[in-house]
Protein backbone atom coordinates (compact mmCIF):
# COMPACT_ATOMS: atom_id res chain seq x y z
CA UNK A 1 0.00 0.00 0.00
CA UNK A 2 2.94 2.32 0.64
CA UNK A 3 3.75 2.62 -3.04
CA UNK A 4 0.13 3.07 -4.12
CA UNK A 5 -0.70 6.64 -5.17
CA UNK A 6 -3.58 8.48 -3.53
CA UNK A 7 -6.77 8.80 -5.56
CA UNK A 8 -7.41 12.29 -6.90
CA UNK A 9 -10.37 12.83 -4.58
CA UNK A 10 -8.32 11.83 -1.53
CA UNK A 11 -5.47 14.15 -2.54
CA UNK A 12 -7.94 16.99 -2.99
CA UNK A 13 -9.39 16.34 0.46
CA UNK A 14 -5.92 16.31 2.07
CA UNK A 15 -5.05 19.62 0.42
CA UNK A 16 -8.33 21.12 1.57
CA UNK A 17 -7.87 19.92 5.17
CA UNK A 18 -4.31 21.18 5.22
CA UNK A 19 -5.50 24.59 3.98
CA UNK A 20 -8.33 24.83 6.48
CA UNK A 21 -6.05 23.97 9.38
CA UNK A 22 -3.92 27.04 8.66
CA UNK A 23 -0.71 25.00 9.27
CA UNK A 24 2.10 24.60 6.76
CA UNK A 25 2.10 21.37 4.86
CA UNK A 26 5.83 20.91 5.47
CA UNK A 27 7.19 22.19 8.85
CA UNK A 28 10.73 21.96 7.55
CA UNK A 29 10.02 24.07 4.47
CA UNK A 30 12.39 26.83 3.50
CA UNK A 31 11.58 30.54 3.48
CA UNK A 32 8.82 31.66 1.14
CA UNK A 33 10.14 32.87 -2.24
CA UNK A 34 9.08 36.31 -3.41
CA UNK A 35 5.50 36.24 -4.70
CA UNK A 36 3.08 38.87 -5.91
CA UNK A 37 0.34 38.90 -3.30
CA UNK A 38 -3.02 40.56 -2.69
CA UNK A 39 -4.04 41.76 0.75
CA UNK A 40 -7.55 40.57 1.52
CA UNK A 41 -9.86 43.54 2.00
CA UNK A 42 -13.58 44.22 2.08
CA UNK A 43 -15.83 46.88 0.56
CA UNK A 44 -14.00 49.99 -0.66
CA UNK A 45 -10.68 48.50 0.35
CA UNK A 46 -11.09 45.98 -2.47
CA UNK A 47 -10.20 48.59 -5.09
CA UNK A 48 -13.49 50.22 -5.98
CA UNK A 49 -16.10 49.05 -8.44
CA UNK A 50 -16.58 49.33 -12.16
CA UNK A 51 -19.67 49.48 -14.36
CA UNK A 52 -20.29 49.47 -18.08
CA UNK A 53 -20.88 52.83 -19.72
CA UNK A 54 -21.77 54.03 -23.21
CA UNK A 55 -19.43 56.36 -25.11
CA UNK A 56 -21.08 59.57 -26.29
CA UNK A 57 -19.88 62.49 -28.36
CA UNK A 58 -20.17 65.80 -26.53
CA UNK A 59 -21.37 67.35 -29.80
CA UNK A 60 -23.93 65.04 -31.38
CA UNK A 61 -27.17 65.91 -33.14
CA UNK A 62 -30.02 64.05 -34.78
CA UNK A 63 -31.29 65.96 -37.82
CA UNK A 64 -35.05 65.65 -38.41
CA UNK A 65 -37.25 66.66 -41.31
CA UNK A 66 -38.77 70.14 -40.93
CA UNK A 67 -41.05 69.82 -43.94
CA UNK A 68 -42.79 67.00 -45.78
CA UNK A 69 -41.51 65.57 -49.03
CA UNK A 70 -39.94 62.64 -50.83
CA UNK A 71 -36.20 61.98 -50.63
CA UNK A 72 -34.88 63.00 -54.04
CA UNK A 73 -31.14 62.74 -53.37
CA UNK A 74 -28.82 61.40 -50.65
CA UNK A 75 -25.45 63.14 -50.67
CA UNK A 76 -23.94 61.61 -47.51
CA UNK A 77 -23.78 58.16 -45.97
CA UNK A 78 -22.65 56.49 -42.75
CA UNK A 79 -19.04 57.05 -41.60
CA UNK A 80 -18.58 59.92 -44.04
CA UNK A 81 -16.84 63.12 -42.98
CA UNK A 82 -18.89 66.20 -43.82
CA UNK A 83 -18.06 69.91 -43.70
CA UNK A 84 -20.15 72.60 -42.06
CA UNK A 85 -23.01 73.56 -44.39
CA UNK A 86 -22.47 70.60 -46.73
CA UNK A 87 -25.63 69.25 -48.37
CA UNK A 88 -26.67 65.89 -46.90
CA UNK A 89 -30.11 65.31 -48.37
CA UNK A 90 -32.51 66.84 -50.91
CA UNK A 91 -36.31 66.56 -50.69
CA UNK A 92 -38.74 67.24 -53.51
CA UNK A 93 -39.90 70.85 -53.25
CA UNK A 94 -42.69 71.25 -55.82
CA UNK A 95 -45.35 71.92 -53.19
CA UNK A 96 -43.13 74.30 -51.25
CA UNK A 97 -42.19 76.12 -54.47
CA UNK A 98 -45.86 76.54 -55.38
CA UNK A 99 -46.52 77.96 -51.93
CA UNK A 100 -43.77 80.51 -52.47
CA UNK A 101 -45.23 81.52 -55.83
CA UNK A 102 -48.70 81.89 -54.33
CA UNK A 103 -47.34 84.01 -51.49
CA UNK A 104 -45.49 86.25 -53.94
CA UNK A 105 -48.70 86.76 -55.99
CA UNK A 106 -50.59 87.61 -52.82
CA UNK A 107 -47.92 90.13 -51.91
CA UNK A 108 -48.19 91.84 -55.31
CA UNK A 109 -51.97 92.10 -54.93
CA UNK A 110 -51.60 93.51 -51.43
CA UNK A 111 -49.06 96.08 -52.64
CA UNK A 112 -51.43 97.22 -55.43
CA UNK A 113 -54.28 97.61 -52.95
CA UNK A 114 -51.99 99.46 -50.59
CA UNK A 115 -50.91 101.88 -53.35
CA UNK A 116 -54.55 102.68 -54.09
CA UNK A 117 -55.32 103.13 -50.38
CA UNK A 118 -52.28 105.38 -49.98
CA UNK A 119 -53.45 107.67 -52.81
CA UNK A 120 -56.93 107.89 -51.30
CA UNK A 121 -55.46 108.71 -47.93
CA UNK A 122 -53.27 111.49 -49.33
CA UNK A 123 -56.26 113.10 -51.12
CA UNK A 124 -58.43 112.75 -48.03
CA UNK A 125 -55.72 114.36 -45.94
CA UNK A 126 -55.68 117.41 -48.24
CA UNK A 127 -59.47 117.65 -48.32
CA UNK A 128 -59.94 117.41 -44.58
CA UNK A 129 -57.40 120.21 -44.15
CA UNK A 130 -59.62 122.43 -46.31
CA UNK A 131 -62.71 121.13 -44.55
CA UNK A 132 -64.12 119.70 -47.78
CA UNK A 133 -64.85 116.28 -46.20
CA UNK A 134 -66.00 115.35 -42.78
CA UNK A 135 -63.74 113.98 -40.13
CA UNK A 136 -65.64 110.67 -40.20
CA UNK A 137 -64.95 110.23 -43.93
CA UNK A 138 -61.27 110.93 -43.35
CA UNK A 139 -61.11 108.36 -40.53
CA UNK A 140 -62.66 105.71 -42.79
CA UNK A 141 -60.09 106.38 -45.52
CA UNK A 142 -57.27 106.26 -42.98
CA UNK A 143 -58.57 102.97 -41.53
CA UNK A 144 -58.70 101.44 -45.02
CA UNK A 145 -55.12 102.57 -45.64
CA UNK A 146 -53.90 101.07 -42.38
CA UNK A 147 -55.73 97.81 -43.15
CA UNK A 148 -54.05 97.55 -46.56
CA UNK A 149 -50.69 98.24 -44.91
CA UNK A 150 -51.24 95.35 -42.50
CA UNK A 151 -52.33 93.05 -45.34
CA UNK A 152 -49.18 93.89 -47.29
CA UNK A 153 -47.01 93.14 -44.23
CA UNK A 154 -48.84 89.85 -43.68
CA UNK A 155 -48.27 88.83 -47.30
CA UNK A 156 -44.57 89.66 -46.98
CA UNK A 157 -44.37 87.47 -43.85
CA UNK A 158 -46.05 84.60 -45.69
CA UNK A 159 -43.36 84.79 -48.35
CA UNK A 160 -40.65 84.47 -45.71
CA UNK A 161 -42.42 81.45 -44.21
CA UNK A 162 -42.92 79.80 -47.60
CA UNK A 163 -39.31 80.40 -48.61
CA UNK A 164 -38.15 78.87 -45.32
CA UNK A 165 -40.24 75.76 -46.00
CA UNK A 166 -38.63 75.54 -49.42
CA UNK A 167 -35.18 75.90 -47.83
CA UNK A 168 -36.01 72.99 -45.49
CA UNK A 169 -36.08 70.68 -48.51
CA UNK A 170 -32.26 70.92 -48.53
CA UNK A 171 -30.72 69.43 -45.37
CA UNK A 172 -27.21 70.65 -44.51
CA UNK A 173 -24.64 69.66 -41.88
CA UNK A 174 -24.82 72.02 -38.87
CA UNK A 175 -21.09 71.59 -38.20
CA UNK A 176 -18.13 69.56 -39.43
CA UNK A 177 -18.43 65.98 -38.27
CA UNK A 178 -18.96 62.33 -39.08
CA UNK A 179 -22.24 60.74 -40.14
CA UNK A 180 -23.07 58.21 -37.43
CA UNK A 181 -26.38 57.02 -38.90
CA UNK A 182 -28.66 57.56 -41.88
CA UNK A 183 -32.33 56.93 -41.08
CA UNK A 184 -33.98 57.27 -44.53
CA UNK A 185 -33.68 55.74 -47.98
CA UNK A 186 -33.81 57.26 -51.44
CA UNK A 187 -37.41 57.73 -52.59
CA UNK A 188 -38.85 57.51 -49.09
CA UNK A 189 -41.57 59.98 -48.12
CA UNK A 190 -40.83 61.79 -44.88
CA UNK A 191 -42.96 63.85 -42.53
CA UNK A 192 -41.94 66.74 -40.25
CA UNK A 193 -40.11 65.42 -37.20
CA UNK A 194 -38.92 62.20 -38.84
CA UNK A 195 -35.19 61.48 -38.16
CA UNK A 196 -32.91 61.84 -41.18
CA UNK A 197 -29.27 61.74 -40.03
CA UNK A 198 -27.25 61.48 -36.83
CA UNK A 199 -23.97 63.42 -36.89
CA UNK A 200 -21.27 63.83 -34.25
CA UNK A 201 -18.15 65.96 -34.04
CA UNK A 202 -14.98 63.82 -33.61
CA UNK A 203 -13.70 65.81 -30.68
CA UNK A 204 -14.49 65.62 -26.99
CA UNK A 205 -15.99 62.33 -25.80
CA UNK A 206 -17.70 61.26 -22.60
CA UNK A 207 -19.06 58.06 -21.06
CA UNK A 208 -22.52 57.83 -19.48
CA UNK A 209 -22.55 55.30 -16.62
CA UNK A 210 -25.48 54.13 -14.50
CA UNK A 211 -24.35 53.53 -10.91
CA UNK A 212 -26.39 52.39 -7.89
CA UNK A 213 -27.89 55.17 -5.81
CA UNK A 214 -25.81 54.16 -2.79
CA UNK A 215 -22.53 54.83 -4.62
CA UNK A 216 -23.48 58.18 -6.18
CA UNK A 217 -22.74 60.22 -3.05
CA UNK A 218 -19.30 58.63 -2.61
CA UNK A 219 -18.41 59.30 -6.26
CA UNK A 220 -19.59 62.91 -5.91
CA UNK A 221 -17.35 63.36 -2.85
CA UNK A 222 -14.35 61.72 -4.56
CA UNK A 223 -14.74 62.30 -8.32
CA UNK A 224 -12.02 60.03 -9.68
CA UNK A 225 -12.36 57.27 -12.23
CA UNK A 226 -10.29 55.07 -14.52
CA UNK A 227 -11.60 54.19 -17.97
CA UNK A 228 -10.67 50.83 -19.53
CA UNK A 229 -10.53 51.35 -23.29
CA UNK A 230 -11.53 48.59 -25.74
CA UNK A 231 -7.90 48.00 -26.78
CA UNK A 232 -6.77 47.42 -23.18
CA UNK A 233 -5.41 50.91 -22.49
CA UNK A 234 -6.43 52.78 -19.36
CA UNK A 235 -7.08 56.51 -19.01
CA UNK A 236 -7.94 58.75 -16.08
CA UNK A 237 -11.15 60.73 -16.40
CA UNK A 238 -10.72 64.42 -17.21
CA UNK A 239 -13.94 65.39 -15.44
CA UNK A 240 -16.80 63.66 -13.63
CA UNK A 241 -20.36 64.96 -13.34
CA UNK A 242 -22.84 63.17 -11.09
CA UNK A 243 -26.47 63.87 -11.96
CA UNK A 244 -28.41 65.39 -9.05
CA UNK A 245 -31.43 63.11 -9.53
CA UNK A 246 -31.95 59.36 -9.74
CA UNK A 247 -34.05 57.03 -11.87
CA UNK A 248 -36.95 55.97 -9.62
CA UNK A 249 -37.51 52.76 -11.58
CA UNK A 250 -33.93 51.53 -12.01
CA UNK A 251 -32.79 53.03 -8.66
CA UNK A 252 -29.63 54.28 -10.35
CA UNK A 253 -27.90 57.60 -10.93
CA UNK A 254 -26.24 58.73 -14.15
CA UNK A 255 -22.56 59.68 -13.93
CA UNK A 256 -21.01 61.49 -16.89
CA UNK A 257 -17.28 60.79 -17.30
CA UNK A 258 -15.44 63.13 -19.68
CA UNK A 259 -12.52 61.45 -21.48
CA UNK A 260 -9.16 63.17 -21.95
CA UNK A 261 -7.73 63.65 -25.47
CA UNK A 262 -6.73 60.19 -26.74
CA UNK A 263 -4.91 58.68 -29.67
CA UNK A 264 -7.29 56.25 -31.44
CA UNK A 265 -10.26 57.18 -29.21
CA UNK A 266 -13.32 54.91 -28.88
CA UNK A 267 -16.33 55.50 -31.10
CA UNK A 268 -19.67 56.81 -29.87
CA UNK A 269 -22.00 53.98 -28.97
CA UNK A 270 -19.26 51.63 -27.77
CA UNK A 271 -19.56 50.06 -24.31
CA UNK A 272 -16.53 50.39 -22.03
CA UNK A 273 -15.86 49.88 -18.34
CA UNK A 274 -15.33 52.71 -15.88
CA UNK A 275 -13.88 52.03 -12.41
CA UNK A 276 -14.67 54.43 -9.57
CA UNK A 277 -12.22 54.23 -6.68
CA UNK A 278 -14.74 55.74 -4.26
CA UNK A 279 -17.43 53.13 -4.96
CA UNK A 280 -17.49 50.53 -2.20
CA UNK A 281 -19.57 48.07 -4.16
CA UNK A 282 -21.07 45.06 -2.44
CA UNK A 283 -19.95 44.21 1.07
CA UNK A 284 -17.78 41.16 1.76
CA UNK A 285 -14.48 39.79 0.53
CA UNK A 286 -13.80 39.70 -3.20
CA UNK A 287 -10.82 38.23 -5.05
CA UNK A 288 -9.78 38.52 -8.70
CA UNK A 289 -10.90 35.46 -10.62
CA UNK A 290 -7.28 34.91 -11.67
CA UNK A 291 -6.29 34.29 -8.03
CA UNK A 292 -8.85 31.49 -7.55
CA UNK A 293 -7.80 27.84 -7.96
CA UNK A 294 -10.26 25.25 -9.28
CA UNK A 295 -9.26 21.58 -8.84
CA UNK A 296 -12.24 19.39 -9.42
CA UNK A 297 -14.60 20.06 -6.53
CA UNK A 298 -11.99 22.09 -4.66
CA UNK A 299 -12.14 25.89 -4.95
CA UNK A 300 -9.37 27.69 -3.13
CA UNK A 301 -6.55 30.19 -3.11
CA UNK A 302 -2.89 30.13 -2.05
CA UNK A 303 -2.55 31.94 1.27
CA UNK A 304 0.99 33.28 1.81
CA UNK A 305 2.33 33.57 5.34
CA UNK A 306 5.71 34.48 6.80
CA UNK A 307 7.14 31.03 6.08
CA UNK A 308 4.28 29.13 4.51
CA UNK A 309 2.30 28.88 1.31
CA UNK A 310 -0.97 27.01 1.85
CA UNK A 311 -3.75 26.12 -0.55
CA UNK A 312 -6.81 27.21 1.43
CA UNK A 313 -10.24 25.85 0.55
CA UNK A 314 -12.81 28.60 0.00
CA UNK A 315 -16.55 28.86 -0.23
CA UNK A 316 -17.39 31.29 -3.00
CA UNK A 317 -20.53 33.08 -4.11
CA UNK A 318 -21.29 35.63 -6.80
CA UNK A 319 -19.10 36.71 -9.71
CA UNK A 320 -18.90 40.39 -10.63
CA UNK A 321 -16.49 42.47 -12.67
CA UNK A 322 -13.96 39.59 -13.04
CA UNK A 323 -13.99 39.13 -9.27
CA UNK A 324 -15.44 36.37 -7.14
CA UNK A 325 -17.07 36.77 -3.74
CA UNK A 326 -15.45 34.75 -0.93
CA UNK A 327 -18.08 33.70 1.60
CA UNK A 328 -15.80 31.68 3.89
CA UNK A 329 -12.13 30.72 4.12
CA UNK A 330 -10.40 34.12 4.28
CA UNK A 331 -10.27 37.02 6.70
CA UNK A 332 -9.28 40.62 6.07
CA UNK A 333 -5.55 41.24 6.31
CA UNK A 334 -4.39 37.87 4.98
CA UNK A 335 -2.24 37.71 1.87
CA UNK A 336 -3.23 35.70 -1.19
CA UNK A 337 -0.95 34.82 -4.12
CA UNK A 338 -1.98 36.78 -7.18
CA UNK A 339 -0.62 34.05 -9.50
CA UNK A 340 -1.59 30.50 -8.44
CA UNK A 341 0.95 28.95 -10.87
CA UNK A 342 3.81 30.92 -9.34
CA UNK A 343 2.57 29.98 -5.86
CA UNK A 344 2.53 26.28 -6.77
CA UNK A 345 6.07 26.53 -8.14
CA UNK A 346 7.19 28.32 -4.97
CA UNK A 347 5.58 25.61 -2.85
CA UNK A 348 7.44 22.94 -4.80
CA UNK A 349 10.73 24.82 -4.41
CA UNK A 350 10.20 25.08 -0.64
CA UNK A 351 9.69 21.32 -0.45
CA UNK A 352 12.66 20.66 -2.69
CA UNK A 353 10.49 19.05 -5.34
CA UNK A 354 9.72 20.04 -8.93
CA UNK A 355 6.29 21.68 -9.11
CA UNK A 356 3.74 21.45 -11.85
CA UNK A 357 3.43 24.53 -13.97
CA UNK A 358 -0.23 24.17 -14.63
CA UNK A 359 -3.17 24.33 -12.26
Amino acid sequence: MAGRPYPVAALTLLLALAGCSGKPADPAAAAVPALDTLIVATGAGAGGMSWDGVVQAVEQVQLSAQTAGRVAALAADVDQHVARGEVLLQLTGAEQGATVAAAQAQLRAAEAQLADARNRFQRANELVGRQLISRDDFDRVKSAHDSMQASRDGAAAQIVQAQQQLAYTVVRAPYAGIVAARHVELGETVAPGQPLYTIYAPGELRVAVQVPEGDAAAIRANPAATVLLPDGRQANAAKIIVYPGADPQAHSTTVRVVLPPLQAPPRPGQTIKVRFAAAAGPAGIWLPASAIVNRGELVGAYVVGESTVVLRQLRVGRSMDNRIEVIAGLVAGERVAADPVAALQALGAMRGKPAATRE
